[in-house]
């Protein structure tokens, strides 16, 4: 399994910013290794998001995408004490979620 994502959330003037570092390797599938073969693609392709269980959040990725991706965005609303839920799918079929609590 991949390594957990580190999510901040912070909220402020009936705000919450989120900020989330996703660790994976991003393979656009153009790059070739050392003996000339193409690295297979191997990227994130859905990331979502929710706020005490409901959706606010949801972006279709491609292989464009830099490796570690850093993601933020900006929500009405929100206080501290609520959930923030990230999940990410990649073109191989794997994913994770993690959450934080907003601050």
């Amino acid at each position: 399994m991949t390594e957990p994502m580190r999510i901040r959330a912070h909220a402020a003037g009936g705000k919450t910013t989120v900020r989330v570092l996703m660790a994976h390797e991003m393979e656009s599938g153009q790059r070739k290794d050392p003996s000339g073969e193409r690295v297979p693609a191997w990227h994130i392709t859905e990331v979502s998001a929710t706020r005490n269980g409901q959706p606010v959040f949801a972006a279709q990725w491609g292989p464009a995408i830099s490796k570690n991706p850093l993601l933020q965005f900006i929500l009405d609303g929100g206080q501290a004490g609520d959930t923030i839920r990230i999940t990410w799918k990649d073109n191989r079929g794997q994913s994770r979620s993690d959450e934080a609590t907003v601050t």
